[in-house]
C-alpha cells in the first residue's frame, strides 16, 4: 500500500480560510487506487514550515508528497515546476505567522539555485482537466511561504536522498475569501471543486511513475 502525504498551510497574510487546508482535511484518510492520503496541516512559518513537513515524513514514510497552498488571483488549478533558492516577502508587503519577513535570504545557503518537481505534472494536469476542473503548469510558485516549503522539501529529500517523488499545487481562493472588500473582483473555486481536482492529481501522480511525454496546451504565461 503507498502513502501520500498531503500539506497544506493554514490562515496566513489577508486570508482568513486557506483552500490548502480546506481540500487537506477533505482528502484525509482517503484512498486513491492503491494509495492511502495523509494529510497535515503547516503553519505559514519561514523553515519551521520545512521541519514539521520533514517530521512527517519521517512518521509517515510516505512514497509521494504533495504540498499545497493558495494563490490569489489564479483562476485554475496550478501544478508547480520548480522552486527557487530565494525569499522574497517583503514585495507583496505580508509577513510570516510569527511576523517575519525575508528580503533576499535563501532557504539552503548550501543548496542549488532551484529544484524541479519530481512529480508527472503534465500527467497531473491532464488529468484535472479531464475531470472539468481548469489546470495549468505553472513555473512561478512566488517568493513567499509556498515557495520556500516546496525548495525546502525538495532540498531535504535530495539532500537525505530520500526515494520520494515530490511537488506542490497551488490553489485559487476559497468564495468566502474571494468575496471580501478587498479582494473583489477574484476568481475563486469551492473547496469540494479544488479537492475533486486533487484527487485526481494524486491518482495520476500514483499511476505514473514517470512523467507523460505530451504537450499540455496552455495560456497561461508563468
Amino acid at each position: 500500500m503507498s502513502k501520500i502525504l498531503l500539506t497544506g498551510f493554514g490562515p496566513y497574510g489577508h486570508t482568513p480560510h486557506n483552500p490548502a487546508e480546506s481540500v487537506a482535511r477533505l482528502l484525509d484518510g482517503r484512498r486513491i487506487g492503491n494509495a492511502t492520503v495523509h494529510s497535515r496541516i503547516v503553519p505559514n512559518v519561514f523553515f519551521e514550515s520545512i521541519d514539521r513537513v520533514a517530521a512527517a515524513i519521517e512518521e509517515v514514510d510516505p512514497d509521494v508528497v504533495v504540498m499545497m497552498g493558495e494563490y490569489g488571483g489564479r483562476a485554475t488549478i496550478t501544478v508547480e515546476r520548480i522552486a527557487q533558492n530565494l525569499n522574497d516577502s517583503t514585495r507583496y508587503g505580508l509577513v510570516d505567522n510569527r511576523g517575519q519577513s525575508l528580503q533576499g535570504d535563501l532557504t539552503a545557503p548550501d543548496g542549488p539555485v532551484a529544484y524541479y518537481a519530481t512529480l508527472p505534472i503534465r500527467a497531473m494536469v491532464k488529468a484535472i482537466r479531464e475531470a472539468g476542473i481548469p489546470a495549468e503548469l505553472s513555473d512561478a510558485p512566488g517568493t513567499f511561504g509556498c515557495n520556500h516549503l516546496m525548495y525546502g522539501v525538495l532540498h531535504h529529500v535530495h539532500a537525505n536522498d530520500l526515494p520520494i517523488r515530490t511537488g506542490w499545487i497551488h490553489l485559487p481562493h476559497l468564495p468566502c475569501v474571494a468575496a471580501l472588500p478587498e479582494n473583489l473582483g477574484a476568481p475563486s473555486m469551492s473547496a469540494e471543486t479544488a479537492a475533486a481536482g486533487v484527487e485526481v492529481a494524486l491518482a495520476a501522480a500514483v499511476e505514473n511513475a514517470s512523467d507523460i511525454d505530451e504537450p499540455i496546451a496552455s495560456r497561461f504565461q508563468i
